[in-house]
């Protein structure tokens, strides 16, 4: 059975950092391409990050420069530094992972989530 674990959330005031990892079982994760995707209220889901099968990353506008995606195949672990955080970066951010698909429509596993709240 395979799940992905989400953690590192909570809040944090504008300007801050946080750093999220994922915690993927049941999977070789060298074989999968890895997100992270986020979802605020009344908005639609949108790609954050992106880590190919080869480890080459790619990113939304709205956080180039901001959020880095890393992953240690070794411990099937994703991980996502955010640093100067704003308070359009609330939202609840989504682990997955996708066996032939990187970018938007990549779905095949997901997380259940965790919350990221930044505050003014």
């Amino acid at each position: 059975q395979v799940q992905l674990v989400e953690s590192g959330g909570g809040e944090v005031q504008a300007g801050g950092s946080l750093r999220l990892s994922c915690v993927a079982s049941g999977l070789t994760l060298s074989k999968y391409a890895v997100g992270w995707f986020r979802q605020a209220p009344g908005k639609e889901r949108e790609v954050v990050a992106v880590s190919t099968w080869n480890g080459s990353p790619f990113y939304g506008d709205s956080v180039k420069g901001r959020f880095t995606i890393s992953r240690d195949n070794a411990a099937s672990t994703v991980y996502l530094q955010m640093n100067q955080l704003k308070t359009e970066d609330t939202a609840v951010y989504y682990c997955v992972a996708d066996l032939q698909v990187a970018g938007p429509y990549m779905d095949d596993y997901w997380g259940q989530g965790t919350q990221v709240t930044v505050s003014s």
